[in-house]
């Protein structure tokens, strides 16, 4: 009896062993799950030279930040940089103060971003406008095809063009911005190949009034449509023009909201349209991946382009734009999302590529189609 006794005890106690054990798996399985869905904590931001209620990129990158941070209950600081010089530090700052992931804005910080990846492997860099040589697991850049946005904006210039004119305010010839000037030349001419095209780079992102005195040369040669892509050099320069009544157009976001103040700001009836960089999706969706516990990408890079909603155009609000215009400017979107149009401008670089991939009006007809089907 003792021997039975004994036996069933054993058994009793192995019994009441597995459901801890499977319980103590269970646990540390939700363990891990909570640890990897909670492991990203925190978010730092370095603007380029600027602010984050710039009206620019930075504003816009700041835009995606602040909703990512919000959406993910995330620990959030910035760092507006002043000066080129303090690229590298405003990065370290981040890192020693324990961020998770860190957000650098444009294409000048992208040496300093590289190398702070480099050197902190268990910490996530994003980089807005920037692109990498050597691609780490760690480092993400976020690229547009701001030719894309460009030609968008150049076809509505030429579309509303009476001068047979026109002009853009650039700012550092930087890809992004060179993209920008490109696109845009190559739009008007895909509207009126014998249309006139005058531009400026500007060595500064935040010179309104050196965009503005551009913007006055370009009226006193008869551009009656100007363009700036520049920062806050460019939105001076299409400020001042808008207000001496020529027609302009924006970069990056809806300038109407942000340069003329959702139409509070006088010349605001003169906006036809803004070229659209979704800078804010981009900076969210990246931040985004990190949390879901996604691999960036390989190449260290992350495209943004009119496939997958990247750029685009914004309305006219109070300007007098025909719908015509719109509709054929429409028409071209479609046809640079399906690829039915070329823009004729490296997507990298910002070169202008061999004539053979430049747009052709046959294109547009393709376009056209498609959008009326």
């Amino acid at each position: 009896m003792g021997r039975k006794l004994f036996a069933v005890l054993c058994i009793m106690a192995l019994l009441a062993v597995v459901p801890l054990a499977v319980n103590a798996q269970d646990a540390t399985a939700t363990a891990e799950m909570t640890t990897a869905a909670g492991s990203i904590e925190s978010i730092c931001l370095v603007t380029d030279v600027g602010k984050v209620n710039d009206g620019t990129f930075n504003q816009f990158a700041y835009e995606g930040f602040e909703r990512a941070a919000k959406d993910f209950d995330l620990k959030s600081t910035y760092i507006e940089t002043t000066a080129q010089t303090d690229y590298a530090n405003n990065i370290d700052t981040c890192v020693s103060e324990g961020y998770d992931v860190v957000i650098t804005v444009g294409f000048l910080i992208t040496d300093a971003t590289a190398a702070a990846a480099a050197a902190n492997p268990d910490i996530d860099f994003v980089g807005v406008d920037q692109g990498y040589a050597t691609p780490l697991p760690n480092l993400v850049g976020i690229q547009f095809r701001e030719d894309q946005a460009g030609f968008l904006a150049g076809a509505m210039a030429a579309l509303m063009s009476k001068s047979g004119t026109i002009a853009g305010i650039y700012g550092i010839a930087v890809p992004a911005v060179v993209k920008y000037r490109n696109g845009y030349e190559q739009g008007a001419k895909y509207i009126n190949p014998d249309i006139k095209t005058l531009g400026v780079y500007i060595d500064s992102f935040t010179s309104p009034d050196r965009g503005a005195t551009a913007a006055e040369q370009f009226i006193g040669e008869g551009a009656d449509v100007i363009f700036g892509a520049g920062g806050q050099t460019g939105s001076g320069g299409i400020k001042y023009a808008a207000q001496a009544g020529v027609f302009v157009i924006g970069v990056d976001q809806d300038e109407y909201t942000s340069t003329f103040g959702n139409g509070e700001t006088s010349g605001a009836d003169h906006l036809i349209t803004s070229a659209m960089k979704r800078v804010d999706n981009g900076v969210y969706s990246a931040v985004e991946a990190i949390v879901d516990g996604e691999d960036l990408p390989a190449n260290s890079a992350m495209v943004l382009s009119a496939t997958n909603d990247g750029v685009g155009f914004a309305p006219a609000h109070d300007a007098a734009v025909p719908q015509d215009a719109t509709d054929k400017v429409t028409a071209i979107l479609e046809g640079l999302k399906d690829g039915s149009i070329e823009t004729g401008v490296d997507p990298v670089s910002g070169d202008l590529m061999s004539a053979e991939a430049t747009a052709t009006p046959e294109m547009m007809a393709t376009a056209e189609a498609t959008a009326a089907s």
